[in-house]
C-alpha cells in the first residue's frame, strides 16, 4: 500500500489484532465503535495528515515501523513498511530497521534517537533531548509532531497487545 492510499485501509487494530468476527473480542469492540473510530482517526492524523511539516508521510512510516518492531510488533512494523512504499530509500530503510545504525544525516539521526529513547526508555527523556532535535533543525511544530507521532505508536501497540492477550483467553 502507498501512503496516498494509507487513509483507505481501516480496522488497522482489529486486522493486526487477529481479531476473528463474532468473537467476544469481536463484539467487545463493536460495543466499542466509538473509540475504534477515534483510534483509526488517529492513525490517519498521526501517519498521513493533510499538512505533515517538516516529516513526510514516507519518514512517519518509517518511523512507525521502527517503533513496532522495537515493541516487538512485525504485524504493526509490515503495515507501517507498507505505508513507505514499493520501493523505499535506503535510508527510509534503515529508519524502518532498528537493527541498523547508519540512516542518513543529522536530522535522520536525531529523528531516530528521540524515537528510540521515547518508545524503549521514556523515563530517561530530558530536555536536552528535546534540544538535540532542534540542533538537528527539526522545528518546534515538528517536534510536537514527532511526539504525537510516538505517543500515539504507544497506545497502538499497547491496544493490538492487549487485544491478542483477550482473544487468546480461555
Amino acid at each position: 500500500m502507498s501512503v496516498a492510499e494509507a487513509g483507505k485501509e481501516r480496522d488497522i487494530v482489529a486486522d493486526a489484532a487477529g481479531v476473528v468476527p463474532g468473537t467476544a473480542v469481536h463484539r467487545a469492540l463493536n460495543g466499542r465503535a466509538d473509540v475504534m473510530a477515534m483510534t483509526q482517526t488517529t492513525h490517519d492524523a498521526a501517519l498521513t495528515p493533510a499538512d505533515p511539516g517538516g516529516l513526510s508521510h514516507a519518514e512517519r512510516a518509517a518511523l512507525a515501523a521502527r517503533v513496532a518492531r522495537l515493541s516487538g510488533d512485525e504485524t504493526l512494523a509490515a503495515h507501517y513498511a507498507g505505508l513507505m512504499g514499493d520501493t523505499p530509500s535506503p535510508s527510509l530503510a534503515a529508519i524502518a530497521d532498528p537493527a541498523k545504525d547508519a540512516v542518513g544525516d543529522a536530522r535522520l539521526a536525531a529523528l531516530v534517537a528521540y524515537t528510540d529513547l521515547v518508545t524503549t526508555r521514556p523515563r530517561d527523556a530530558e530536555a536536552a533531548d528535546i534540544e538535540s532535535l532542534k540542533r538537528a533543525g527539526l522545528a518546534d511544530a515538528d517536534i510536537v509532531r514527532l511526539a504525537e507521532l510516538v505517543a500515539f505508536l504507544a497506545y497502538q501497540v499497547r491496544l493490538v497487545h492487549g487485544l491478542r492477550l483477550m482473544g487468546a483467553a480461555p
